[in-house]
């Protein structure tokens, strides 16, 4: 197949610069988006003596229920729950006040928290995963951002689509560097394809679907579709309130008949983990239980019951749901790995990062492109997009490292946003090639001081981890050195770049 040179050209144009407009967000989301894939342990890991702690239990999960909806009348109204388990060894709940914050409260602090316990690193990383870390529209910003990144692939595909064959395990080293980049961009933009469309398909369903439906309300469901959002959404049927009152179920009853209903479907591995209790005390009162079950595509589903007889009202499992229930749990589950076994999450994580090197090979290879060749002074474009691609692309995996260093005390946001600002400044003053290699070998330092950070604070140190069984603790200590030693090697790979390269570069030294 051979494409005319204004075809190919129009669609090269098209590949750049898309790629460039979206590529340092792309990087937050893939780099925040591969860590994200292990939420659960890192939740479990920040929870310094969590590992110590003794699991809380349905009794102690059933003391803070009733203790919640006792002190709390607007939590009557709508509470959720976790079960305790590997991600919370404690049971938390969680409602919204009068003016609508959420609150959340655990057995040792009944009152109510704005900050959900144990969770800040995870919260925050999948934060910069989904909405770079912007309130409000930041999820907006990545959806449009979603969208572009699915017209980089198209015209990339176009671009290549005609040497496919030829060019496919092209890797060739030596001293065109400028090559050698181009074919390591090449090689893993087109092997991992499949997995970069259904990201962008499912990034841009996920932000975007909201303003899809405020925009096809008026024009497809004359203007019925967001009160008929809830029902669903949702798998209890949301029953009008009744006006007569009615005792609650206990939890046990309620988890044993959830149970028994993902049995009766065939799913004998279902293991709740959430649960939403509305209208709790009414004749009408009803609870929605999700789980997992672990053998099953999209393996989150709900069994809805009635909160007093234990009845069951709907359920909602792997294999018994209706459209919208299997389109967003495929959707969730493409997106985020959560399906398969531990070999898909490793996988989603080398996929991540394979991802975030994509974008910036990429911002690397426009520069190089456009670099003059035979003088000194260089494009002042080519200048700002180096010193913007040092800035946020090391700079948020210096700032993640130090959330990492500062999350046993609690402050990882603010140290992440500050140090992330510090290094887009520092960027913006030094040489390219010399804030490229003052912040690799930062992120490196940083990154390898995580598991020391986490021993001092925890008393779970790598050994004690190893010895214990710790795989969750172990594993991120030892990626964080996995890391570590990674950024060293590439802030040696720059350095060589700084001493033997081109002098007339906006990378010289």
């Amino acid at each position: 197949m051979k494409l005319k040179s204004v075809t190919l050209k129009t669609f090269t144009t098209l590949h750049t610069w898309v790629g460039l407009a979206a590529g340092l967000a792309l990087f937050v989301a893939f780099y925040a988006g591969a860590i994200t894939v292990f939420h659960h342990e890192l939740r479990h890991w920040q929870a310094a003596g969590a590992a110590d702690a003794p699991r809380g239990t349905l009794a102690d999960m059933q003391r803070l229920l009733d203790a919640v909806l006792e002190r709390h009348p607007a939590a009557r109204e709508h509470v959720g729950m976790m079960f305790p388990g590997d991600e919370a060894p404690q049971p938390i709940a969680y409602w919204q006040d009068a003016q609508g914050a959420w609150l959340f409260a655990t057995p040792a602090n009944l009152d109510g928290s704005p900050q959900l316990p144990q969770a800040g690193l995870s919260e925050l990383i999948n934060e910069l995963h989904y909405a770079l870390g912007i309130p409000v529209a930041g999820i907006y910003v990545m959806g449009i951002v979603s969208l572009l990144y699915g017209l980089a692939l198209i015209s990339g595909v176009v671009i290549h689509l005609p040497q496919l064959a030829k060019d496919l395990f092209a890797l060739r080293p030596g001293r065109n560097l400028k090559r050698y980049w181009q074919d390591a961009h090449n090689v893993i933009g087109v092997l991992s394809l499949p997995f970069h469309a259904m990201f962008a398909v499912t990034g841009a369903l996920l932000c975007l679907m909201f303003l899809l439906m405020t925009a096809l309300n008026p024009l497809i469901f004359d203007g019925k579709l967001m009160a008929a959002l809830p029902a669903a959404m949702d798998t209890y049927p949301l029953r009008e309130k009744a006006p007569a009152e009615a005792p609650l179920g206990t939890l046990a009853h309620w988890r044993g008949r959830a149970i028994a209903a993902a049995k009766a479907q065939g799913l004998a591995d279902f293991e709740p983990a959430y649960l939403k209790l509305r209208l709790a005390g009414n004749a009408s009162s009803e609870i929605e239980i999700t789980g997992a079950s672990p053998r099953s595509f999209a393996p989150l589903g709900a069994v809805a019951l009635d909160a007093s007889t234990g009845d069951v009202l709907r359920i909602q499992l792997p294999g018994a749901r209706d459209a919208n229930h299997a389109t967003l749990g495929a959707l969730y589950a493409l997106h985020f790995g959560e399906y398969g076994n531990a070999v898909v999450r490793w996988l989603y994580f080398l996929l991540g990062l394979g991802g975030a090197f994509l974008f910036y090979s990429g911002n690397l290879l426009w520069i190089e492109t456009r670099r003059k060749r035979r003088q000194e002074p260089q494009a002042r474009g080519a200048l700002v997009l180096a010193r913007l691609t040092v800035g946020v692309c090391l700079g948020l995996c210096v700032a993640i490292s130090a959330a990492f260093v500062a999350a046993p005390s609690g402050g990882e946001r603010w140290t992440c946003f500050a140090s992330w600002a510090a290094c887009i400044a520092w960027a913006a003053w030094r040489r390219p090639i010399r804030a490229a290699q003052e912040l690799l070998w930062l992120a490196a330092v940083l990154s390898a001081f995580v598991p020391v950070a986490h021993g001092i604070a925890s008393g779970w140190w790598l050994w004690r981890s190893a010895a214990a069984g710790q795989g969750a603790l172990l594993g991120v200590d030892l990626v964080a050195l996995a890391m570590a030693a990674t950024f060293g090697a590439l802030a040696h790979a720059t350095a060589r770049r700084a001493r033997d390269g081109d002098r007339h570069s906006v990378w010289a030294g």
